[in-house]
């Protein structure tokens, strides 16, 4: 079986960019995308914040020119899932989901974090349509609008004082008559005039017709009762799952289970010779262009770690 230089586990800007850079140095790196090629953005309308775009463009289309881009360099592609992976010795050994094994002589991880949803129907077709996990990414569309926030983390609270700068009004629905969240984020949103809290209630439902989300059910624990409530947009603040699963414990992570870069700001690990960048080690910033930034350090730091072993 033939040693790759570098295997790319995961897509998404990171991995695009990370292919992108590493098929540049003539390190024919192959991509394994996983079940969602190109990651979170291909799930999202208009992005805004990516720069050289002054029109914005759309998550998928920017999805499909950074594969073309890396394509056009030579990356090999492969559209399944890495089950299980050997890092106790190089060269690292892949095992994916379709029957393909694989060595390679480094590895990047770019496999993300997936945002946690409520589990309702209609959820998932929803997503750009009114419901998002990213008021950074989508805030903007809702000027002068009222928009819900799901949570009482600290997630949900950056989500809704971010949502301020926004919208007319922010609603955090919360199962609970007491937040998780820090106390400084706590007093930062219970002192906002923007922001309203609905306790001891759970979204039940979404409602919506062909524009998009118009409202939610809610039931209160307290009440037994369940209500409509108007709203343009829905906002998941329940947090983000980084998709570490299938390491079983080689790499170190945080609690969470985000990777923990071991030489910051180099996208190192604990395993020599594997690297990790994007989402899956970013709880902080979670934005494409700073996935795209670590997908290019790896990347290099992958290219020089060669360099050093030869």
């Amino acid at each position: 079986m033939k040693t790759r230089n570098v295997i790319i586990i995961g897509s998404g800007p990171a991995g695009y960019t990370a292919a992108l850079y590493a098929s540049r140095a003539n390190l024919e790196p192959l991509v394994i995308e996983g079940h969602e090629p190109g990651g979170q953005l291909t799930t999202t309308t208009d992005v805004e914040n990516f720069p050289g775009f002054p029109e914005g463009v759309m998550g998928p289309d920017l999805m499909t020119n950074m594969k073309k881009q890396a394509q056009r360099f030579g990356t090999e592609f492969l559209t399944t899932h890495v089950k299980d992976v050997d890092l106790s010795k190089r060269p690292f050994s892949l095992k994916c989901e379709n029957g393909d094994e694989f060595l390679a002589d480094t590895l990047i991880i770019s496999t993300g974090a997936s945002a946690k949803y409520l589990g309702l129907e209609n959820e998932k077709e929803l997503i750009g349509k009114g419901v998002s996990a990213c008021a950074t990414c989508d805030g903007f569309f809702y000027r002068d609008k009222v928009v819900h926030v799901v949570g009482g983390g600290d997630t949900a609270m950056e989500e809704a004082s971010f949502l301020t700068k926004f919208a007319s009004k922010v609603y955090v629905v919360h199962r609970r008559d007491t937040l998780r969240a820090s106390k400084p984020m706590q007093e930062r949103c219970l002192k906002n005039p923007k922001i309203e809290f609905v306790w001891n209630s759970e979204v039940k439902e979404i409602v919506h017709d062909e524009t998009g989300v118009t409202g939610i059910k809610v039931f209160n624990s307290e009440t037994n009762d369940t209500n409509l409530r108007e709203t343009d947009g829905l906002f998941m603040g329940i947090g983000h799952s980084p998709n570490t699963g299938f390491l079983k414990g080689q790499i170190d992570t945080d609690k969470a289970g985000y990777i923990i870069p071991t030489n910051a700001p180099h996208p190192d690990t604990n395993v020599p010779g594997v690297f990790a960048c994007g989402d899956v080690q970013d709880s902080y910033y979670r934005q494409a262009i700073s996935a795209a930034g670590s997908g290019c350090m790896a990347a290099i730091r992958a290219e020089r770690f060669l360099e050093d072993s030869e």
